[in-house]
């Protein structure tokens, strides 16, 4: 009989532990339960937000590309505005050469006047 006495203690010993970790693993969940549901909300939002932000930054790395494309293109064209004003810039500076070495008798007003029909072909 001594031997039933033992085991009965020990299985009531074991069942006194497994009702207070029962106990225990619902106090515990009923604890932290409201804490892991903000938890995950915020997870929620966080996700949420880096998704809009991954957009925005996909939009605005192509506008930037796009901008950066507009830049060559004007940088392109004012490179060849630059070079044609040059190209005139030297044809006038050739003009005015030649009629400043013209030498012409009489009222200088009229001598311009002709000077400049001349080269105009007037």
């Amino acid at each position: 009989m001594g031997g039933w006495k033992f085991l009965a203690v020990g299985l009531a010993a074991a069942l006194l532990l497994a009702a207070g970790a029962g106990l225990g693993a619902w106090l515990a969940a009923g604890h932290y339960r409201p804490q892991l549901d903000a938890a995950n909300d915020a997870k929620g939002k966080c996700v949420i937000a880096r998704g809009n932000l991954e957009e925005l930054a996909k939009e605005q790395g192509t506008k930037l590309g796009e901008l950066a494309n507009q830049a060559e293109q004007r940088q392109a064209k004012a490179a060849q505005a630059v070079a044609a004003a040059q190209q005139q810039a030297g044809q006038h500076y050739a003009s005015a050469q030649r009629l400043q070495q013209e030498r012409a008798e009489g009222d200088p007003a009229a001598v311009a006047e002709a000077l400049i029909d001349k080269e105009l072909g007037l």
